[in-house]
């Protein structure tokens, strides 16, 4: 066993809370979890022990929603939009997804691999010790089970990889049929799950994607597998993604600037988690909010998420969005960190981490800060001192 003590321990434990404990203790048992957790005048004695000097302390951090693995970049489009062209027409022009999907298509798994390395080093930079990683980029069964690959192979770099499969992302350009599309993105599944590659299932619900109707096939087939589901929602129009996603009692569903009073409602009900992506808000240069108010009120758990991705958030801070959710969204600085934290676990389906308490993965960051409130309220530099993350190489 480890002890770890003398810092000021923001355990965000219960439902609302920093659940500070000043020159408070950590100990660590040799399966990796919390064994204890409280003052340090209180903690057990123990051999190993490392002082925290009156360092912060939090829950290591949960990007939940991520698009690590591709190919080429979108900066072009960057420009267009500038020049006052829409996400969406530029996708109708073939750019946005598909691009994306050339690119990674012609890359090796090497060259892949080697891309998303520098990606998720840069978030275990600044503290993440869990990320989920789609796929949605390949479009073919093929590309699809090689970025799952990369994505799994993340893990070796010390990070907790989760990865979910989105090829019902967009429709790819051998398709013109996207019913029949959806019959290639069921039957690809069964294969990708038994190589051991898919944790749960995700889809693009959108004017410009795929219809309720369709997305609930690609749900349907998930399920008789036994994955749970999340849903790219209510991004650009209000499609109903979220009422459909609570009738799958999907883990999460994302996006949401245009989730409607209904939507909010079904969502409480089935228990799932709100993701709000303030990166694509940001750069897609959005004006319509996600009813956080409703949210808050509705009791729906709130989650936050780079959406690293090539075209519409290409962030690779999670700092930042702490600072964008409070600023752009209006949530509180707490609940940025458990959006970051606790809630971006459970929008996972990942009920044992996220909070500095007993039986609690012992996976947490150790801050140059004197406040948890300072994470959200800074942007632009990095305080962090130490990450700890109980990830092994090759963990599933």
């Amino acid at each position: 066993m480890k002890l770890w003590r003398g810092g000021r321990l923001a355990t965000l434990a219960g439902e609302r809370g920093w659940g500070l404990i000043d020159d408070g203790a950590l100990l660590v048992d040799d399966s990796g979890h919390f064994a204890w957790v409280g003052p340090s005048a209180d903690a057990p004695r123990v051999d190993d022990v490392a002082e925290l000097h009156g360092a912060l302390v939090t829950p290591g951090l949960v990007d939940c929603h991520t698009h690590l693995v591709y190919g080429g970049n979108r900066a072009n489009e960057f420009e267009q939009r500038l020049h006052g062209v829409s996400y969406a027409d530029i996708a109708r022009a073939g750019g946005g997804i598909k691009s994306t999907v050339a690119a990674t298509r012609a890359a090796s798994e090497s060259e892949l691999l080697a891309a998303a390395q520098r990606r998720a080093r840069a978030l275990i930079g600044e503290g993440v010790t869990t990320v989920e990683i789609k796929s949605g980029y390949g479009l073919d069964a093929a590309s699809e089970a090689r970025m799952l690959r990369v994505a799994r192979r993340l893990a070796d770099l010390g990070l907790d990889v989760r990865t979910t499969y989105l090829a019902a992302h967009a429709l790819p350009p051998e398709f013109r049929d996207a019913d029949a599309y959806i019959d290639a993105v069921c039957a690809w599944l069964p294969e990708l799950q038994a190589g051991g590659l898919v944790d749960a299932v995700d889809a693009f619900c959108e004017h410009i994607a795929f219809s309720p109707a369709q997305v609930a096939r690609v749900f349907e087939a998930a399920l008789q597998h036994g994955l749970p589901v999340k849903l790219h929602a209510e991004q650009l129009s209000d499609q109903g993604g979220a009422q459909l996603a609570a009738r799958h009692r999907a883990l999460s569903a994302d996006h949401l600037e245009y989730l409607s009073p209904a939507g909010v409602q079904a969502m409480a009900e089935a228990g799932t988690v709100a993701v709000l992506l303030p990166g694509a808000f940001y750069a897609l240069r959005e004006t319509r909010l996600p009813p956080v108010a409703a949210l808050r009120e509705a009791g729906v758990p709130i989650a936050l998420a780079t959406d690293h991705n090539p075209g519409s958030s290409p962030t690779l801070s999670p700092l930042l969005m702490l600072n964008m959710g409070c600023v752009l969204f209006g949530l509180t600085p707490e609940e940025s960190l458990r959006g970051l934290t606790v809630n971006g676990a459970r929008a996972l389906g990942l009920h044992d981490r996220g909070q500095l308490v007993a039986g609690q993965r012992a996976d947490f960051c150790i801050w140059q800060a004197g406040h948890p409130r300072e994470l959200a309220a800074s942007f632009g530099h990095n305080p962090l001192i130490e990450r700890v993350c109980q990830a092994r190489q090759g963990e599933p």
